[in-house]
C-alpha cells in the first residue's frame, strides 16, 4: 500500500472515532440532533484530504531531522499530534464548504445536495412549520459554526501533545492567520460580485487573483503546508521555502478549479456544468475574456452572468465565448506557469527525498484534477 494511501486511512480512522464520540454527546441532549450528525458524517466521508496530506507533508518537511523514515516510523505522540492538526484542517475546509454554499446559493456540493438544501429538504418532509428556505439556511449556518467548533477541539488536541510553548504557539499563529486570510478571502469574492461594474477594465484581473489568493489558494496548499511545518518546529527559511512551493501551487489549483467549474463535467465535478456562470462568479477566467470583448459583447455576456435560469444552451453560448477570446487558453497557460513556479522552488528546497517525491505527487494531483 503506497504511503499516501495509508495517511489518508489513519486521518479516516481517527475521524469516524471523533465523529462517534461527538454522536454521543449529540444523542445525549436531543434526538433531534441525529440529521446534523448525518449530514456531516456524509459530508466528512467524501474528499481527497489535500489539506490533511499537505499538512503532514509539510510536517515531515520542517522536520529538523535529516532522516526520511516513513509513515509509520514517527513516534506514537508525534503521529497522534499531526493527524489531530490535519484533521482539524479537514474539518475547517467542511465548515468553509458549508458557509461557502449558503452565499453562493449552491444546490449541490460533491454530487449530493448542499447543507441548507439538504435542511430545507428535511423541514418540507417533515411539514414543520414556517418558511423551509430560512430553516435550511440557519441549520447550516449553525452546522458550519459547529463544525468549527470541532476544528479548534481538534487543533487544541494536536497541541496538548507538544511541550514546546514556542511550538504550540507558531502553531496556533499560523492556523489562525489561515482562518483570518480565508474568512477575508470570501468576503472579498463576495464584493467582487457585487461591485465588479464599478471597478476599471484593468483592475479586474488583479482583484480576481486576489480573491484567489486569500480565499483558497493560501488555505488550501500554502497554510497547511506552513501549519504542519510549524508543529515540526520548522526554521524560518523551510517556512519560507514552503511558502515558495504552496502559494504558487495554490493558485494553480483555484485557476483549475476556476476552469472546471465552468467547464467541468457534473457528472465528475458533482456541480452542475457552467454553475459558476449561473452563481455570477467574477472569477479569473471572466476578466481574462472581457479584457478580449468587444464593449457590445460584454454587455450582453455581463447581463448574462449570475442569472440563475441559464439555459443549458445559454451556458454553451457562454462557454463558447470564453473560448472564442482566448481566455481558456490564456488561464491554461497561467496555470503552468504557476506550476513551474512551484516545482522550481520544490527542486530548490532542500527537503528529505520521501518529502520531495510525494509532495511532486500532489502537486500533480491537485492541478491535473478533473473535480
Amino acid at each position: 500500500m503506497s504511503e499516501p494511501i495509508k495517511l489518508v486511512d489513519l486521518v479516516d480512522t481517527r475521524l469516524a472515532s471523533f465523529l462517534d464520540s461527538r454522536a454521543s454527546e449529540l444523542e445525549a441532549i436531543s434526538p433531534d440532533l441525529l440529521h446534523i450528525m448525518e449530514y456531516t458524517r456524509g459530508m466528512l466521508a467524501t474528499g481527497k484530504r489535500f489539506r490533511a496530506r499537505f499538512c503532514y507533508w509539510g510536517w515531515r518537511a520542517g522536520s529538523t531531522s535529516e532522516l526520511d523514515p516513513g509513515l509509520g516510523a514517527e513516534t506514537v505522540d508525534d503521529l497522534d499530534a499531526v493527524i489531530s492538526l490535519a484533521l482539524s484542517l479537514e474539518v475547517f475546509h467542511a465548515a468553509a464548504l458549508v458557509h461557502d454554499d449558503i452565499m453562493d446559493n449552491s444546490d449541490t456540493r460533491r454530487g449530493k445536495p448542499a447543507a441548507h438544501r439538504a435542511f430545507e429538504t428535511i423541514h418540507r418532509e417533515r411539514s414543520y412549520a414556517g418558511g423551509s428556505e430560512h430553516f435550511g439556511q440557519s441549520t447550516a449556518l449553525l452546522v458550519g459554526d459547529l463544525l468549527l467548533a470541532w476544528s479548534d477541539d481538534l487543533l487544541n488536541q494536536a497541541l496538548a501533545a507538544i511541550d514546546s510553548p514556542a511550538i504550540t504557539l507558531a502553531t496556533r499563529a499560523e492556523f489562525s492567520r489561515m482562518r483570518q486570510e480565508v474568512t477575508v478571502g470570501q468576503y472579498l469574492d463576495i464584493h467582487e460580485e457585487a461591485a465588479w461594474l464599478h471597478s476599471s477594465q484593468a483592475e479586474r484581473l488583479e482583484r480576481a487573483l486576489r480573491v484567489v489568493t486569500y480565499k483558497s489558494a493560501k488555505y488550501s496548499m500554502e497554510a497547511p503546508l506552513l501549519i504542519g511545518a510549524s508543529l515540526a518546529g520548522a526554521s524560518t527559511s523551510k517556512l519560507g521555502a514552503l511558502s515558495a512551493f504552496g502559494l504558487p501551487l495554490g493558485i494553480a489549483f483555484q485557476l483549475r478549479d476556476d476552469v472546471l467549474g465552468v467547464f467541468g463535467n457534473s457528472e465528475v465535478t458533482g456541480k452542475p456544468s457552467g454553475d459558476d456562470l449561473r452563481e455570477g462568479k467574477r472569477t479569473v477566467l471572466i476578466a481574462l475574456a472581457e479584457a478580449a470583448m468587444p464593449t457590445g459583447a460584454k454587455t450582453v455576456f455581463n447581463e448574462m452572468l449570475g442569472d440563475r435560469s441559464l439555459s443549458g444552451e445559454q451556458i454553451e453560448v457562454m462557454q463558447e465565448t470564453l473560448q472564442a477570446t482566448g481566455a481558456l487558453e490564456k488561464i491554461e497557460a497561467m496555470i503552468s506557469d504557476y506550476v513551474s513556479q512551484a516545482m522550481d522552488a520544490l527542486r530548490g528546497a532542500h527537503w528529505s527525498p520521501g518529502a520531495t517525491a510525494e509532495l511532486t505527487r500532489l502537486a500533480e494531483a491537485v492541478t491535473q484534477r478533473q473535480a
